[in-house]
């Protein structure tokens, strides 16, 4: 016989709750609900990428724009101006100091700049006249006069500014920034490349995820209305195309698992699993990310899209896509250069006409996103990043060109953590090389980095038997610059 107990719990109710009672008393539960979902979905993106976000410390910027001066800006024409020049005009430059082989050992006399500096802002800072509109709003940036490269020729600079590394395939800072710290948005990729024209030398490698996984390889858009390929579904319903996209997703899934079993790690079938699904969901948000016509005129006219010089609408329309891309979320936007009938920022020969094209292109869309990002509150929160790969010659290369010159050169950061009005580092008599507060790529990195909240020395990728990371051993980050 079984006994039963005389004595209940009494964790039940008397009486039925009402629906307004269930609703009152359940509601605080649909926030722990939603919460679920989301956690949810970041634990399986983890897991399908084998990383959680790598933030090491609080974060000051969430995304970055990258704006690439393809070919090597002169210093000395730029942000870096130099009154001995024209003391020294025309004398043999071997003659006043050291001079080191060069790409074409073409070494012509000491060549002044075409071009004045005027000093702008309440910080003061002299600024070339080939950038009038940079120089507006100069007490944003901070300008590193001390920057070095280790390669004095473009594809393996390339690559060094990119990757950190000289050499072909190691994974750019975009997919190492997008490992660290995942996207924001999952209807568009983490990292995206505006290709405004030109791909520099060193092609897309400049762009990969080396030996991370492929979800992390940056995503190449045009500055156009379709300005990627195959975004629009050709099936004729999205039932015919949801069914083919199961199809290949089960099929897809089958292999893996069998590659599982068989103990092979199936890193890039899931890649490869992750940028279709992904793909799919582009196909709404891309198109609209792309349509600019609700833009106001004056952000337009701003922009530099009413312009009557061809490169200047191309490249503003690029950093007007940066704008809305970071506001979607997108981590890290990289900018290439418009085409603009000569050279890239290459110029061995022609200097003044060369430079003057290419500061035409980007000079008035570059203070309007600048601009753009501070009044629309996202400036503290996006990193803005200007640079080449080298700098260029304080002599001539020949008559009237500079070659190139990958002991000093400047770059300028804004926004983002970034103290503006700020100069940091400074270079000898003649901008030849640095003498103050020498820095190179690897100090780049880890203060990109760091103004992100990820430690650069800690953001790791096991590869090859080592734990492989964007500044390999090197790196500091230039606390100068951090506000």
């Amino acid at each position: 016989m079984i006994s039963r107990p005389t004595h209940h719990c009494r964790r039940f109710r008397p009486q039925p709750l009402s629906r307004r009672d269930l609703l009152r008393q359940v509601s605080c539960g649909f926030g722990g609900v939603a919460a679920a979902a989301l956690l949810h979905r970041e634990a399986a993106r983890a897991a399908s990428t084998g990383v959680l976000p790598a933030v090491h410390h609080s974060a000051r910027a969430t995304s970055v724009i990258f704006l690439y001066m393809d070919g090597g800006v002169s210093q000395v024409d730029s942000f870096d101006p130099k009154p001995r020049l024209e003391q020294d005009a025309g004398k043999d430059p071997k003659t006043l100091f050291k001079v080191d082989a060069t790409q074409f050992n073409n070494v012509g006399t000491v060549l002044p700049s075409p071009w004045k500096f005027q000093r702008y802002g309440q910080s003061g800072i002299p600024v070339s006249d080939l950038f009038p509109h940079i120089g507006s709003v100069v007490d944003e940036l901070a300008i590193v006069r001390s920057m070095t490269s280790e390669f004095p020729e473009h594809t393996n600079a390339n690559y060094f500014l990119h990757t950190g590394s000289g050499l072909q395939g190691r994974p750019s800072m975009g997919a190492w920034t997008t490992y660290g710290l995942g996207s924001e948005n999952d209807d568009l990729p983490g990292y995206m490349v505006i290709n405004g024209g030109l791909i520099p030398p060193g092609g897309l490698d400049n762009f990969t995820n080396g030996f991370l996984p492929a979800t992390y390889q940056g995503s190449i858009v045009k500055p156009t209305a379709v300005g990627l390929a195959n975004v629009n579904p050709q099936e004729r319903s999205p039932a015919h195309q949801v069914a083919k996209l199961d199809l290949a997703r089960r099929l897809d899934r089958g292999f893996a698992e069998r590659l599982a079993t068989a103990g092979v790690a199936p890193d890039a079938l899931e890649s490869a699993i992750a940028n279709q699904e992904l793909a799919y969901r582009m196909q709404t948000e891309v198109p609209n990310l792309l349509d600019i016509t609700n833009e106001t005129t004056e952000t337009k006219r701003a922009y530099g899209l009413e312009s009557d010089y061809r490169p200047t609408q191309i490249f503003g329309t690029e950093c007007l896509l940066a704008r809305r891309m970071v506001e979607r979320g997108v981590r890290f936007v990289e900018l290439t250069c418009p085409k603009v009938g000569g050279d890239r920022w290459d110029q061995h020969g022609n200097l003044k006409a060369g430079h003057e094209n290419n500061a035409r292109a980007v000079d008035q869309p570059i203070a309007a996103l600048i601009r753009d990002l501070r009044a629309r509150g996202l400036l503290d929160s996006t990193l803005v990043v200007w640079s080449g790969e080298f700098g260029r010659t304080p002599f001539a290369q020949g008559k009237d060109g500079r070659d190139h010159n990958p002991q000093a050169f400047s770059l300028w950061m804004a926004g983002g953590g970034v103290k503006g009005g700020t100069i940091v580092g400074a270079t000898d008599d003649y901008g030849y090389r640095v003498v103050e507060k020498k820095f190179m790529i690897h100090d780049l990195h880890a203060t990109m980095l760091h103004l992100l909240g990820i430690d650069h020395e800690r953001l790791t990728y096991r590869f090859s038997g080592r734990d492989m990371r964007l500044t390999d051993v090197h790196g500091h980050v230039i606390r100068d610059v951090l506000a």
